[in-house]
């Protein structure tokens, strides 16, 4: 084989030219993007830390401000109000309470407030928590430093303000040029919140550190941008880096200007400053509407120009000795299959390739002589159709075939590309298994499919499978949706279940979908009201779709309805169990409860249901212990799972009656009446077993057995009982009904009352109060 017309060589001259190319494109990329966008990394950057330090004064200090307000104006709504109005005077005491919320406010807020004000615009006093009470604060000594937020918000027609920095002193009153003080800027909020400043019955007024801005600012934008500073709508400076906040004022003025008249909230823009060239950029405060600004001189960027070109230049000669040394590499490990599949082809055919002929060539013809091979398998397919159908079939319901070879999964079903609709109907055939034998279930599910398939309607074609979970797919294939032709067809496949079976069967019916990749949908939908046949066992074809709805529906049936099955079971009275079971079907089966929610209640009803025949020690006379778990999994439909759970209880209930004596009857009877009678006294075990003339032990032995429930447990109950009805009847406090049912304390009472119904006796009255206006609404 010649050296220079080997696969070896194509392969490595072809990835050495593509490495040749994207080297000269990356070199040319490169050079291009940082000549002509050299300033896009220095704003980017700069925006970002601009945009990161705004962020960060927005949620440290304007939004925490903006929290304490809402703090101050909900702890003390009821005072706030009493400030605003004239009987103040006569509720210094709740005042003074109120000075003190404000002074804990701004303590635990000390690193970013000075003080917080309430002033009254009818009564014009304010209340301070660095100042006191004031009357007359617009005359007051001092009031030079709050008239501005007090004449902004008496002229402002929104709810709230942020003034501009000024000079504050430590002492207000004193005349004395000089001394300590510091930089704030108020925010200023109506109360009510959404009155305006003009109609507000208070204001709340906030006095924010400018220092503590200036520290953000500090820390967190670099030292080389030289000035960083927040502006107010006018124009005027709130804050700065410096500590001398009006030394570049001046300089940057017209930079302000430009930003605060543009449209956007954030951005960037060069400036000439002092003949030097600087990059501007801002960002918008939402809170407060003002602008951040930063200035950073363009030549930070030039020193490094240098530097990028070498750094390119590196990266280039890199990437093309990276790429000759791949190119190697990628050839030989892709030649090497090649070299593979050509010892392979000599193998199987047992004579070496011509040496002059290239490996693609010899591949080539390998090819040809393994097509005619395969050819010869077609006749071994045709045996497997009927696995490879229905595996295919299982892959359309489950969404597990891929899109390309769709159109000929089509042919292989028969299907004609002029059928562009899909409908899904499942047959539930599952109750046949437990009547029939399987050598004859097997014929008339095959029964059932091929006569399926034979139905020849026009436009339509019918495919039908038998699936892994005992029941029959049965695939419409239309060229347009049709409702009346799904009805015929259903009712089709139910008459044809009938007959193979000799039972009643049900179907139910999937959407329409216009591919055969959305298959799927139909059939999930089909499944999901089969879930549904359980609960309507009358309703031959399922196809409402509001059952659908009830799968997202998360309302639960009342938890009253769950507990009375287990009362009226340990009370032993079949009627009453009757009763409360069909208040937990009948919802089942009419509301709008989920299918899977519903299995759980009536698997959850038959353990309570074993569960109580454990707890009695409870055994069967002929079956011993009961697998009632697996009984009721075997059972069909909701209705046989009513008979067998009533026919069960029933024997259950002659079997119990005919172990107990006439004296232990008796006996609990008239243990139960003294209970009834005396709930207020005495009614612990050696007290009432005094009275009906047995032991103790024996006493608590006949209320397990024959109550299913422990004497202390049913003692709690009956006066828990005794105690809804008091409460109900609402004649009575608290404590008396305490006291009547046999409670020395209220909290013990509360306690116990809490620990069986969930909620407190004063809860339960509220609720008990706001059903029966609601029950007479509904009578009318």
């Amino acid at each position: 084989m010649k050296k220079w017309s080997s696969a070896f060589t194509s392969l490595a001259i072809s990835y050495i030219s593509i490495v040749l190319v994207i080297v000269l494109l990356l070199c040319s990329v490169f050079y291009i993007y940082f000549s002509s966008h050299y300033k896009e990394e220095l704003r980017s950057r700069n925006q970002l830390i601009l945009k990161n330090t705004a962020g960060t004064i927005e949620a440290s200090v304007l939004q925490r401000v903006q929290q304490i307000y809402l703090e101050v104006s909900l702890k003390q709504t009821a005072t706030l109000r009493l400030l605003a109005g004239a009987s103040f005077q006569s509720n210094l005491s709740k005042v003074s309470s109120l000075q003190d919320m404000l002074q804990a406010e701004v303590a635990s807020n000390s690193d970013i407030i000075q003080a917080v004000h309430l002033y009254s615009p009818g009564q014009q006093v304010m209340l301070s928590s660095l100042y006191g009470l004031k009357y007359n604060a617009d005359q007051e000594t001092g009031a030079a430093f709050w008239m501005d937020w007090i004449n902004g918000m008496d002229k402002s027609p929104l709810n709230s303000l942020w003034t501009e920095a000024r000079w504050v002193p430590e002492d207000i009153s004193s005349s004395v040029p000089g001394g300590n003080g510091s930089h704030l800027i108020t925010y200023a909020h109506s109360y009510p919140f959404q009155s305006s400043g003009a109609d507000s019955d208070l204001i709340i007024a906030i006095d924010v550190k400018e220092s503590a801005i200036r520290a953000i600012m500090q820390n967190m934008m670099p030292p080389q941008y030289q000035s960083t500073f927040i502006s107010g709508p006018s124009g005027s400076m709130m804050a700065s880096s410096d500590q001398d906040s009006t030394a570049h004022e001046a300089e940057y003025a017209p930079s302000i200007a430009r930003a605060l008249t543009s449209p956007d909230d954030t951005g960037s823009f060069s400036e000439n400053i002092n003949d030097t060239s600087y990059v501007i950029s801002y960002q918008t405060l939402p809170s407060a509407g003002w602008k951040i600004f930063s200035a950073a001189p363009a030549s930070l960027f030039y020193e490094r120009w240098s530097v990028v070109q070498q750094l390119i230049l590196g990266i280039c000669l890199f990437a093309l000795l990276l790429g000759i040394g791949l190119s190697g590499i990628l050839a030989k490990a892709n030649y090497s299959p090649i070299k593979r599949l050509l010892g392979t082809i000599r193998d199987f055919t047992g004579s070496a390739p011509e040496q002059a002929m290239n490996e693609f060539k010899v591949i080539d013809s390998a090819f040809i002589r393994l097509n005619d091979k395969v050819s010869s398998l077609e006749d071994t397919l045709q045996a497997s159709t009927p696995h490879i159908k229905q595996n295919l079939i299982l892959n359309l319901l489950q969404n597990s075939t891929a899109s390309e070879p769709m159109a000929v999964d089509q042919e292989f079903l028969g299907i004609s590309l002029e059928h562009t609709h899909f409908c899904c109907l499942l047959l539930n055939t599952r109750e046949a298994y437990t009547h029939m034998s399987s050598t004859h279930i097997q014929a008339a599910m095959a029964r059932i499919t091929s006569q399926l398939e034979e139905i020849r309607l026009p436009g339509t074609r019918i495919i039908a499978e038998e699936l892994p979970d005992k029941r029959i797919i049965g695939i419409v294939c239309a060229r347009e949706a049709s409702g009346a032709l799904v009805e015929q067809i259903s009712q089709l496949m139910v008459s044809e279940g009938r007959q193979q079976f000799q039972m009643e069967v049900q179907l139910s019916q999937g959407r329409w979908v216009s591919a055969m990749a959305d298959l799927h949908i139909s059939y999930t939908e089909a499944q999901t009201l089969m879930k549904y046949a359980y609960f309507l066992p009358e309703t031959v074809i399922l196809k409402d779709r509001s059952l659908l709805e009830r799968e997202s529906n998360l309302d639960e049936i009342p938890q009253p309805a769950l507990l009375k099955f287990k009362d009226k079971l340990q009370a032993r009275k079949l009627d009453e169990i009757a009763a409360a079971l069909e208040q937990l079907i009948t919802p089942m089966r009419e509301d709008r409860f989920p299918a899977d929610y519903c299995h759980f209640i009536l698997a959850n009803t038959v353990f309570v249901y074993s569960d109580y025949l454990k707890s009695i020690r409870y055994k069967h006379p002929v079956h011993g212990h009961m697998d009632l778990y697996n009984e009721y999994i075997a059972l069909s439909n909701i209705l046989h799972f009513r008979e067998w759970l009533l026919h069960s209880i029933t024997a259950f209930i002659s079997e119990t009656e005919k172990r107990n004596s006439d004296r232990a009857l008796s006996t609990i009877e008239t243990a139960k009446q003294y209970i009834e009678s005396h709930l207020s006294e005495d009614l612990s075990l050696d007290a009432v077993s005094s009275k009906v003339f047995i032991s103790p032990k024996y006493l608590s032995k006949l209320f397990k057995e024959e109550l299913g429930v422990t004497y202390t447990d049913y003692i709690t109950g009956r006066r828990m009982e005794r105690a809804k009805l008091l409460i109900a009847n609402n004649n009575m406090s608290i404590d008396q009904i305490a006291c009547t049912v046999g409670y020395g304390t209220t909290a013990y009472f509360i306690k116990r009352f809490k620990e069986m119904y969930g909620c407190t006796p004063g809860n339960y009255l509220r609720t008990v109060n706001e059903v029966q206006p609601l029950q007479a609404e509904t009578s009318f």
